[in-house]
């Protein structure tokens, strides 16, 4: 392959993890760095996230069985997601040499996996994954590999999702574990109060109760107050209520399943319409299992395009109330 090209738009990346040990530096020393990957084409950060200390799982199985294994692991993390200037590159000669690099940094790789044997489009709205466009997914032709090394600063964890379009190739590359020093232990002289947390919205009582009644009497529940942008599978980052609801009924009822079904008008061709239908009933799964840690058999996920109407196409308003997720009782998971 082509000359090693650094990924020298990972100072923004390194500034803000110096600015997280220099909070923590009166403690102890920092004990490690984050691992760094280097590319063989030009590469450019896209998205970044960093929380100093949380928990995180990480796959280590494919999706089977309505559920995908996971590896729990705690610490601070660090997420970014490179786009690459690689349109001849194909998914499996942008991970090798990859995992050259993770197994030379001391890594053992736990699970690795191709877009078909991971589970396909289960395990991709299974996953932890930044928003498009800047980490893009292709369904058809994606990898994903987990890895663990254990040091003095505890136990690293990883995971690097690979997948392109047609110009460009993606990856993110997702850390876990020990590379940084535990938050600071408070003395009587460096006690501050504790902020409060953010509120969360009160569960309404009325509106559960209708969501409860409704799935319980085996009919389909439309979450009125989802926002996608057009044309697009991206579930907006609201608070919703409805799913605050659909959550609260998920975790006092845990012996039964709900399916989430997409649906859409009759604008554009019915197999696009399908797979948008599929992707945002994803998206909203995804947001259920992610923020509101619903165990993943509670919830399955399908779309059917515009083939079942709840009012007329030939009208504005009717497509808008066409266009639609839906949530319906299926069964004890």
């Amino acid at each position: 392959m082509g000359s090693t090209f650094s990924n020298l738009s990972t100072r923004p990346r390194a500034i803000l993890w110096q600015a997280i040990y220099a909070s923590f530096a009166t403690v102890a020393p920092v004990c490690a760095a984050p691992f760094e990957l280097s590319f063989s084409a030009p590469a450019q950060t896209t998205a970044e996230r960093a929380e100093p200390m949380t928990s995180f799982r990480f796959a280590v199985g494919p999706f089977d069985l309505a559920r995908i294994a996971t590896l729990l692991a705690e610490g601070p993390l660090e997420q970014t997601a490179f786009k690459l200037d690689a349109p001849d590159q194909s998914t499996l000669q942008l991970m090798q040499p990859l995992r050259d690099q993770i197994a030379a940094a001391g890594f053992t790789v736990i699970y690795e996996c191709e877009t078909q044997a991971c589970g396909g489009f289960d395990f991709r709205f299974g996953i932890d994954v930044m928003a498009e466009p800047e980490m893009h997914i292709d369904l058809g032709d994606f990898r994903y590999l987990a890895a663990s090394r254990s040091g003095a600063a505890g136990n690293d964890v990883l995971s690097v999702v690979v997948s392109r379009s047609p110009d460009h190739g993606f990856v993110q590359l997702t850390q876990v574990g020990g590379f940084a020093v535990a938050p600071p232990k408070l003395t009587e002289a460096t006690k501050t109060p504790i902020a409060a947390a953010t509120p969360i919205a009160p569960i309404d009582p009325v509106s559960l109760g209708v969501l409860s009644e409704t799935l319980n009497n085996g009919l389909p529940l439309v979450l009125e107050d989802l926002v996608f942008a057009s044309g697009s599978a991206t579930l907006a980052t609201d608070d919703f209520a409805s799913l605050r609801d659909l959550a609260a009924w998920l975790r006092a009822n845990p012996q039964k399943a709900v399916m989430v079904v997409g649906h859409t008008d009759v604008s554009g061709g019915s197999a696009a319409n399908l797979s948008l239908s599929k992707l945002r009933a994803q998206s909203v799964r995804q947001r259920l299992l992610v923020d509101f840690d619903i165990p993943a058999p509670q919830i399955t996920a399908d779309g059917v395009g515009s083939l079942s109407p709840r009012d007329t196409n030939a009208t504005d308003a009717g497509r808008q109330k066409n266009r639609r997720v839906e949530v319906m009782i299926t069964s004890t998971p």
